[in-house]
């Protein structure tokens, strides 16, 4: 092994600084072939290494071609791992080496190599070239050396030439493209002392130049010092004779807008000021373009102009359903916002914000209320926004200070009572520079935006006309004092009947009119848009449906330009043709009664779905499995519901003995995707009752809600969705929690007419229901 460390090491190519012998070389190891090269010089080699030096530090994948043939042989003496996964390592360069051979290049260099050693000669003439270096560091060792203490030392102990010629050219601080290659390269001792001493003389040269140029400026500076003040003034005053009149000019026009756009008292006062001091500076000067932009700012923000509201509620009514099908809670309560202004006169304080997965028209919601209450509309997108800043904007010492999002976005209205949207506000995130969701806890509060305070402007804006609406996608992604100060308005998923009619009413006449086509040119039957929502989309919202619909628009046009046809008819039949094969299939119901398998119902960010769990049991000591990738809630449910059996089942007529001899497997088919809520402990416990007690169950029933370990069922959320759902797979009978009767009203009527709901208080209900004495 020794032997063998001699001849064949692992190496690592250098970017950006060249190893010398008789040194200590510190590096950042960062490569993963460089990691794998100095893990193997660690465990296999003692820590000894081939540092080799990189030609071009840009190339990143390094090969052999790429590298010098000289490199230095070295020990690691320390290692320290870095935040990145980087190392910080640091070398004992003890030798010259040259690379003889490239025994591996992957998945890290491994190099035979032969040692280079140094001829000293000893003589007179490295004395004197030692003597002139020694000269030369104490003139300008401080300017030229990293540690000129330490090469002293070295000197005045009597270190050999070798050494002292590494040291001193490894700690030479070289300027331009000059490379340090030649000193490793260089085996002849009095060659390098020789190439020192030049490098030295012609850094130096360097730095004088630099120091007579310092010099020069700051000689010119001190001599001109007494008249300084004097000649700067008249120096502007003869640069500004030509800008006199059109800066007089300027100043004036800045005086009569100002005046003419009816300021508050605070805030006019505030501008004269800035004016007379913009009056007096020279447009040469940085403060001046900063004092014209504040102004600027003050005279184009709206400080009392409102445009007029449409006070007649049953036209804003006819606007919003032209615009959006369905939506009727959040309609009414944008008639009712109207409706107490219109009785008080007064812009009602609230907040709304409407909360819901992506692509159920959230936005353009927000956008159809501005065009019906005839005010403007502005929209600030806070996602992704960190710095506080954004919100209220730089302090003017700041180069380059501007207002922040909220004043730019009334700027743009150029009203005081826009409909100002802020949408994804749930995704806004703090860091070291503040966090934007407590400066928007003032923007949001009604009774404190009157007075909203932004750092450039330094005086209160008042905010309290302005109607803003918030979007989020998840609400607990919003800290809770500020969603205390919103009125939630949550916008479900669309059922299949709400989708087939945006389709129809919103989504294909746009598109067809996006494409250029007319009405006539292309037909989508009735049966073809349902087919395209149920196998192309499964979506919350309706942004898929559009892609399809916009797909099949692109076809028919090609088809009429290229294949010289008339019209198109979308039907069933013909949908792949347009769109493909069919991506999604619902779950559909079995059509036949098993014993341990139970269908419930679930809800997810595409809408709601059914799922089945099945039960199954074997002999065994009475322990229970679970599987399909379940979550730590559904977890905790299947051992409830295991626990509540086993505690009854004497009335559930599970045999004696039973479980103490058997396992119970529990498992929710397609074990690839996550499964997890509140909701399946009904389902579970009735699906353990029947396969312990070897009773099927109807495959026609669902079931959904949590359970305790009294038997007692929890309300649910998503109700609307998993009866839908429940519906589309064919089940005519659903069990729900007594304390969601409240919600059936949300149920479309056409789920209701084929959708037996029962409400239960306890699951002993189902249980006898199902599985009758």
């Amino acid at each position: 092994m020794e032997e063998n460390t001699k001849i064949v090491l692992p190496a690592i190519a250098v970017r950006g600084l060249v190893p010398l012998p008789n040194n200590e070389f510190k590096i950042e190891v960062g490569r993963p072939n460089s990691i794998l090269a100095l893990d193997a010089s660690e465990k296999m080699y003692g820590g000894n290494i081939i540092l080799l030096v990189q030609k071009d530090a840009n190339v990143v994948n390094a090969t052999p071609e790429d590298v010098e043939l000289v490199g230095a042989l070295a020990k690691v003496t320390l290692k320290l791992k870095l935040p990145n996964n980087n190392y910080r390592v640091k070398f004992k360069v003890t030798n010259r080496i040259k690379v003889t051979e490239y025994t591996s290049a992957d998945p890290y260099f491994v190099v035979a190599y032969e040692k280079l050693f140094s001829v000293l000669a000893n003589d007179e003439k490295e004395t004197a070239l030692i003597k002139n270096i020694s000269s030369e560091i104490a003139q300008a060792g401080q300017t030229l050396f990293s540690s000129p203490d330490e090469i002293a030392r070295l000197i005045q102990n009597g270190t050999n030439a070798d050494v002292l010629s590494d040291v001193i050219a490894y700690q030479l601080k070289l300027s331009g493209n000059l490379s340090k290659y030649r000193y490793l390269e260089e085996t002849v001792v009095s060659q390098r002392l020789d190439m020192i001493l030049q490098d030295i003389e012609r850094e130096r040269q360097i730095v004088e130049i630099e120091n007579k140029i310092n010099k020069d400026v700051k000689k010119s500076i001190d001599d001109s010092q007494k008249e300084y003040y004097l000649r700067e003034k008249m120096r502007a005053i003869q640069n500004e004779l030509g800008d006199k009149a059109r800066q007089e000019e300027d100043v004036e026009k800045l005086r009569k807008a100002l005046e003419e756009a009816h300021l508050p008292k605070a805030i006019y006062d505030k501008a004269m000021n800035e004016l007379q001091k913009y009056a007096s500076t020279s447009n040469q000067m940085a403060e001046s373009g900063v004092i014209r932009s504040y102004l600027d700012w003050i005279i184009e923000l709206p400080w009392y102009k409102a445009s007029e509201d449409n006070n007649d509620l049953k036209d804003v009514a006819e606007k919003l359903d032209k615009n959006h099908y369905g939506l009727t809670k959040v309609k009414d309560r944008i008639i009712e916002y109207l409706a107490v202004k219109k009785m008080t006169g007064k812009n009602p304080s609230t907040i709304l914000c409407f909360a819901g997965p992506p692509g159920v028209g959230k936005t353009s919601l927000a956008r159809s209320i501005s065009e019906a209450l005839g005010r403007k509309f502005v929209k600030q997108s806070l996602g992704g926004v960190r710095d506080e800043s954004e919100i209220r904007g730089h302090r003017r010492t700041y180069i380059g200070a501007l207002p922040g999002r909220i004043l730019k976005g009334m700027k743009d209205a150029g009203t005081v009572n826009p409909v100002f949207l802020l949408d994804e506000i749930d995704k806004m995130t703090a860091d070291y520079r503040g966090d934007p969701a407590a400066a928007m806890l003032e923007v949001l509060d009604p009774e404190q935006n009157k007075y909203f305070s932004d750092n450039y402007l330094e005086e209160p804006y008042d905010l309290s006309q302005v109607m803003f609406i918030t979007t989020a996608n998840d609400l607990s992604d919003i800290p809770g004092p500020l969603r205390d100060r919103m009125e939630i308005i949550e916008l479900s998923s669309y059922t299949e009947i709400e989708k087939f009619n945006i389709g129809f009413k919103h989504l294909l006449p746009r598109e067809i009119e996006a494409h250029g086509l007319k009405p006539e040119q292309l037909t989508i039957t009735d049966d073809a848009m349902y087919a395209i929502i149920r196998g192309y989309t499964r979506e919350a919202g309706v942004r898929e449906l559009d892609r399809m619909i916009a797909t099949i628009c692109r076809k028919t046009v090609k088809g009429i330009l290229i294949d010289n046809i008339t019209s198109v008819t979308v039907t069933p039949e013909n949908v792949t043709d347009y769109l493909g094969k069919i991506r999604f299939f619902n779950n559909q119901n079995r059509n036949e009664n098993q014993v341990g398998v139970v269908t419930g119902l679930a809800y997810t960010s595409f809408g709601g779905d059914t799922l089945d769990i099945e039960v199954t049991t074997y002999p065994g000591k009475g322990g229970l499995i679970l599987t399909g990738k379940l979550g730590d809630v559904m977890k905790e449910s299947a051992t409830a519901a295991f626990s509540y059996v086993k505690a009854h089942q004497v009335e559930f007529k599970i045999p004696e003995g039973f479980l103490e001899k058997n396992d119970v497997h529990i498992h929710v088919p397609e074990g690839a995707v996550p499964k997890d809520g509140p909701s399946a402990g009904v389902t579970l416990t009735t699906a353990l009752v029947s396969a312990l007690s070897n009773r099927p169950v109807d495959c026609h029933l669902g079931m959904t809600g949590e359970i305790t370990l009294r038997g007692a069922v929890l309300p649910i959320g998503g109700l609307r969705e998993k009866s839908i759902a429940a519906a589309r797979s064919g089940l005519t009978k659903i069990f729900i929690p007594k304390e969601n009767e409240r919600d059936i009203e949300d149920i479309p009527e056409e789920v209701q007419k084929v959708l037996e709901i029962k409400p239960v208080s306890h699951v002993s209900e189902i249980i006898n229901e199902i599985f009758p004495a």
